[in-house]
Order: C-alpha cells, then sequence, then structure tokens
C-alpha cells in the first residue's frame, strides 16, 4: 500500500476516509464541509465523484493500519451494510423479498476503527441496535424531501445532539392498500408510489447519479456536511492539516 496516497503539505485540506462509500453521499457533504475524501467500495462506482479505490473496506483499513499509511487521515467514516437486522428485511418484508442471509460487519468494522486512533463515525438507520445512537439526523431538520432517518456513532469525539423537528407530514405512497400524500418521498425500493429518479434526486441533494440503487443506499450530503463541520469546528487551527 506505500504511495497509495501522495505525500500532504502544509496548509491542505484534511484527508477522510469513507469506507463503504457507495456512490458518495456522504462523501459530498464531507467535502463540502472542508475534507479532502478517499472512498473505498467493494463494487465499482464510476459515479463516486472523489478519489476512489476499489477493495474490500477493512481489508484496505487494516492495510493501512498495518502500513502507518492511516496516519495520512484525520477522520474516518463508515457506511457498513445495514441489511442484516434492519426493518426493512424483517417481519412481513422478509416475506416481500427483502430477506435473506446478510453479514453484519458493524462490529468489525468499530474495532478497526479503534485501531486505527482517528475518529470515526459509523452511520446506520434506524431499526439497528449494534451502534450507539449518538446523533440522529432528518431530512426535516435540513428542509430535504426526504426523512431519511440515519444514526451515527462517534469515535473519539463528540457533538451536541440537534433538536429533531416535528415532521410536516406523511411520506407520499401506498400503505396497506391506501394512498398516502405528503411533503416526503421515500428513499427506497420501487413501486408502491415510490419517487421517479429526478424527484429522488432532487429529495436527497443528489445530482452525480442518476443510479436508483445508489440514490436509494446514499445519505444526503446535508447530513455528512453537518457531521463534518462541528468535527471541524472543534479543531485548533491548522490541527488536522
Amino acid at each position: 500500500m506505500t504511495h497509495l496516497f501522495p505525500i500532504r503539505r502544509d496548509g491542505d485540506r484534511p484527508w477522510l476516509l469513507d469506507l463503504f462509500c457507495c456512490a458518495g453521499g456522504a462523501a459530498m457533504g464531507y467535502n463540502r464541509a472542508g475534507f479532502e475524501v478517499v472512498g473505498v467500495d467493494i463494487a465499482p462506482r464510476p459515479n463516486y465523484p472523489f478519489t476512489f479505490h476499489r477493495a474490500d473496506a477493512l481489508t484496505f483499513l487494516a492495510e493501512l493500519i498495518a502500513t502507518g499509511e492511516i496516519g495520512r487521515f484525520a477522520f474516518v467514516h463508515s457506511s457498513p451494510p445495514c441489511q442484516a437486522g434492519c426493518a426493512l428485511t424483517v417481519g412481513t418484508n422478509r416475506a416481500m423479498g427483502w430477506g435473506g442471509t446478510h453479514v453484519d460487519l458493524v462490529a468489525p468494522t468499530r474495532r478497526l476503527l479503534e485501531a486505527s486512533g482517528l475518529p470515526y463515525v459509523i452511520e446506520q438507520p434506524n431499526g439497528r441496535a449494534e451502534i450507539r445512537k449518538d446523533v440522529t439526523l432528518c431530512g426535516e431538520m435540513f428542509g430535504l424531501g426526504v426523512l431519511r432517518h440515519r444514526n451515527f456513532e462517534l469515535g473519539g469525539w463528540g457533538v451536541a445532539r440537534p433538536v429533531h423537528p416535528k415532521h410536516r407530514g406523511r411520506v407520499r405512497g401506498w400503505r396497506h392498500g391506501e394512498f398516502f400524500d405528503g411533503p416526503y418521498v421515500a428513499a427506497y425500493g420501487k413501486g408502491g408510489g415510490k419517487p421517479s429518479i429526478p424527484e429522488l434526486q432532487a429529495a436527497m441533494g443528489i445530482d452525480w447519479t442518476d443510479v436508483r440503487e445508489e440514490l436509494t443506499e446514499a445519505i444526503p450530503p446535508a447530513f455528512s456536511q453537518w457531521l463534518g463541520t462541528a468535527f471541524l469546528a472543534r479543531l485548533p487551527a491548522g490541527a488536522a492539516a
């Protein structure tokens, strides 16, 4: 892994490692907050907007730690696969085809993140009990057209929990044979009144990919921009450079 990354210079933007990066919803927010982002995903991600390495995320992180290259980074974001135990893959949803065998990578991800010695984030959707819910973010906090509740475990740093505002209405779509209208669209799956690709892009604040799978797996950049800005505000000037 030697020479994967150029030598950093004083004054450079701090580097952030984006594990299980998908198409870069989190990456874009962190970039807007002030980070230089490097993404890692086991699948090809041609739409990822920043430096990308196709690799197993945990193997990549372990090699960075072993070689000392992890020292080039200031922060790590991780979004390990969330299907195991997620509300979308249990109960009646399993019968609808969302079920199956899913590998839970939260615990091994945390072990390596702690070994890295860097401050980190583990992101997961509602319905997962494997992480500390240090911060929960919702699209309504940022005026988005999705709710997209996400929980974030913060390792090695912290921030005050933001107030969760009251939702303005329902998520648009069919529920048990009845159609409900509302100010939010459902950013998952297909059918059932789900949004078109342009509607989903507008609601999430993502315009660099038009792949539905990537859009439905992403977090809105507004979430990670808030987290990244909060983290950088805690550092003395130049501390992350």
